[in-house]
């Protein structure tokens, strides 16, 4: 009778609205490009993503905020572009928490409207303060912006350490076995990349030749922890079992999921039972894995009548990248398989393949299907799920979020962004999208397109150049000279919401 008195008290801390709101997952997938999946014209097989493009919108100007993961999940969870706060590019291993307690975030904003809210994949957002304790409390983290519940890859399969985080612990650590973190060798003995390569499953290109886990080398130092430790193959089947679970013990309130896959990055290593099920390498068996997650979730929204009430959205942290530190067939069993599409460019640059990436939305029953252009983006998440829930951020948070949730939900007529602002991994490189025309400023000259596609077109030397993407969505045609004017005007527009700190007007 006691335990009945305390679950009845619980549940009238819920608002009595939250009962109609619909439930919201979204599903992020790690470096997945406009044309790696099929409905988009891809060569590799996506059956479950085809099948939610044709239940609900396929956009065709869907974007991340950034080109890189760290910055665009940061976005995303913030409503605030990533170059507005420091330290927001790629985090290391031993990287402190990004987003710091009180900041206004996507789960806070629902968690005020009733819901359940959980992360589910990779974080790579930082754990702890002024960094991460691995044998103790991972504290901030994802439980203090607004999440209840968490099963993490704390940074990405390629950086240590190679364990999962559930809470703010390590999961299954033996404190008889701690885990310990460093940016050098702890001792003259480590086995690495460098020092023990003939023992390698997946050999390293550049740069991942440190600590060896699973057979594969990483970057960064690491040693203990062995208990805690994964394997690389078992980690779609972590994620989508963990969520299942979670989906299904919040079935009764509304939920907000962020499933955050770490597919398609590297090492690209998908479950035995996927390998060589593509016929495009290591690279194209992971797109096939992220597709049988997405499956395996909308099995179990089926399966407890959540169909009807649940907004999918299906989109990817940044655009495609083929030799990412790793030698496993990217390149040579790319065949007539185009990652990014018809777009220039991608991982790491501010082309359209860096940041325009698949994105879907479904929700069964209010959805109409259908094909949209409206320009719609990952950063606007807060204010339009915010709208969805009765939510607004608040005026200093989520700075440069907008409500563009008729537009995400394929109403006739609804508008999306009529401007975004696209960045790299921060370096000062900008790509401004307004209308039809596309500014491009490169401050810095960075990693090679070859590393995207089998291009080898040079970066333009000019700081500017423009692009009508109606006539020439490759971005191939310069056309500054014949509009200084529009160059003019959009530098300028660059420079305003760079310098105004926020691109949401406040109300």
């Amino acid at each position: 009778m006691k335990l009945l008195t305390t679950l009845l008290a619980l549940l009238a801390l819920i608002p009595a609205h939250a009962a109609d709101k619909p439930n919201i997952i979204v599903i992020m997938a790690d470096d997945l490009g406009y044309g790696d999946v099929s409905c988009y014209g891809g060569k590799v097989p996506t059956p479950a993503i085809d099948q939610l493009a044709r239940e609900g919108v396929r956009f065709t100007s869907g974007y991340c905020s950034a080109s890189t993961c760290t910055p665009t999940r940061f976005s995303l969870l913030t409503g605030t572009y990533a170059f507005r706060q420091k330290d927001t590019g790629i985090a290391p291993p031993n990287g402190p928490a990004i987003i710091k307690p009180g900041t206004e975030t996507l789960p806070g904003i629902l968690k005020r409207a009733g819901y359940a809210t959980a992360v589910i994949g990779k974080w790579h957002l930082g754990l702890g303060d002024p960094e991460p304790d691995w044998n103790g409390e991972l504290k901030p983290g994802p439980l203090d912006i607004g999440f209840d519940h968490c099963l993490l890859l704390p940074t990405t399969n390629d950086r240590v350490p190679q364990v999962f985080v559930e809470g703010r612990r390590v999961k299954n650590l033996d404190p008889a076995d701690p885990i310990w973190v460093g940016n050098k060798k702890p001792s003259e003995d480590h086995p690495t990349g460098i020092t023990h390569r003939d023992t390698l499953k997946m050999d390293w290109s550049h740069g991942h030749n440190q600590t060896i886990h699973n057979g594969i080398s990483r970057i960064g130092f690491y040693t203990g922890g062995m208990k805690a430790r994964f394997r690389d193959e078992d980690l779609a089947d972590a994620w989508v079992n963990e969520s299942n679970r979670w989906i299904e013990a919040n079935k009764e309130r509304p939920f907000f999921l962020y499933f955050a896959s770490q597919d398609i990055h590297v090492p690209r290593i998908a479950h035995e039972r996927f390998q060589g099920k593509s016929g495009h390498g290591p690279r194209g068996d992971c797109i096939v894995q992220f597709d049988w997650s997405v499956g395996e979730l909308m099995k179990t929204l089926d399966r407890l009548g959540l169909a009807e009430k649940t907004l999918v959205v299906v989109c990817s942290d940044n655009g495609p990248v083929l030799d990412d530190g790793y030698k496993d067939e990217a390149v040579s069993k790319l065949g007539d398989h185009q990652p990014a599409g018809p777009f220039r460019g991608g991982k790491y640059s501010v082309w359209e393949g860096g940041t325009r990436t698949p994105f879907i939305t479904r929700w069964k029953g209010t959805i109409a299907p259908g094909v949209s252009d409206e320009v719609v983006c990952t950063v606007d998440f807060a204010k339009s799920f915010g709208a969805l829930a009765g939510q607004t951020p608040v005026a200093n948070g989520s700075l440069d979020s907008l409500d563009i949730l008729d537009a995400l939900l394929g109403k006739p007529g609804a508008k999306g962004r009529d401007h975004l602002l696209q960045q790299d991994n921060g370096s000062g490189n900008y790509g401004l999208r307004a209308g039809d025309w596309k500014l491009v400023r490169l401050e810095k000259r960075g990693k090679s397109e070859a590393r995207v596609s089998k291009d080898d077109r040079q970066l333009p030397a000019a700081k500017h150049t423009l692009y009508k993407l109606t006539d020439d969505p490759g971005e191939r045609t310069d056309v500054s000279a014949a509009h200084p004017e529009v160059v003019e005007r959009l530098s300028a527009q660059i420079d305003k919401i760079v310098k105004d700190g926020r691109s949401r007007v406040a109300k």
